[in-house]
């Protein structure tokens, strides 16, 4: 899955419905032109999308992508109770589909239920600027559940990598060593780097050289520093080594990135 294509990716919420159903709900067929996003908290229902039959109940999360042929009924029985988002992309996107079967399992995580709260009471109570809070909000629960399937392709990062990892981005102006990395996550040095490289595809050097590229690439876009001033600042003291480290990563030199 290329996860860095939902990067850019702007929803609007135009519809979001507390659905406490009763026996007798149904949604008629018809082709939507918006993506639909349920998260069942209780009870059963049976979806036709695109005429395949899905029975959904609590702790299931349907998803029918914009131009699915989409209708519903609940069980009587054991009526549903959902939280329903209908949602187009921003920007001539709405085509882009998210990488989510028509049903998923077992989606409830103790952050996303708390994101879905707090959506619905924004939503609800639609103070000034709610609608930006509530694309925010929304946004979030999209970038949790792209993470769970991004992560279900690739195992979890050892959590003493993320710790190096977020040293560096704290420190990464000083002048760090790989035996000070493995000090602070109790590795030694040689079997840092190979689990380094092994969770990140990247040597503990080469993501610190990213970090330092990435936030010399900001200053210098902002203006009020020159490169060598920007160099210094994030941890190089040869602006000639810097420059070519910035070329090599950016593919353009770091003057081309003043403003």
């Amino acid at each position: 899955m290329d996860i860095n294509k939902y990067e850019g990716l702007v929803p609007d919420v135009f519809l979001f419905v507390d659905r406490r159903s009763f026996p007798d709900w149904e949604i008629a067929r018809s082709t939507i032109d918006f993506h639909d996003l349920t998260f069942i908290v209780e009870g059963r229902s049976d979806y036709y999308i695109n005429g395949e039959k899905f029975t959904v109940e609590a702790g299931d999360m349907l998803y029918a992508p914009s131009g699915s042929i989409r209708e519903a009924n609940t069980s009587r029985e054991s009526p549903m109770h959902s939280y329903a988002f209908n949602f187009v992309w921003e920007g001539g996107d709405n085509h882009v589909r998210l990488p989510f079967g028509t049903v998923t399992r077992n989606w409830r995580t103790k952050e996303l239920l708390k994101d879905i709260r707090e959506f619905s009471h924004v939503w609800m109570g639609k103070q000034p600027l709610y609608r930006m809070k509530a694309r925010a909000i929304f946004q979030m629960i999209i970038y949790r559940l792209l993470s769970i399937a991004h992560h279900q392709e690739q195992p979890l990062m050892d959590p003493r990598i993320h710790k190096a990892m977020a040293y560096i981005m704290d420190h990464y102006s000083e002048n760090l060593s790989i035996a000070e990395l493995a000090g602070l996550v109790g590795l030694n040095p040689v079997y840092l780097g190979k689990l380094f490289k092994q969770n990140t595809g990247s040597t503990c050097k080469e993501f610190l050289n990213r970090v330092r590229v990435n936030n010399a690439e900001m200053i210098l876009s902002a203006g009020g520093f020159n490169v060598t001033e920007v160099a210094q600042h994030c941890g190089y003291h040869d602006v000639a080594y810097f420059s070519n480290v910035f070329k090599n990563i950016k593919g353009y030199p770091p003057s081309s990135a003043l403003k």
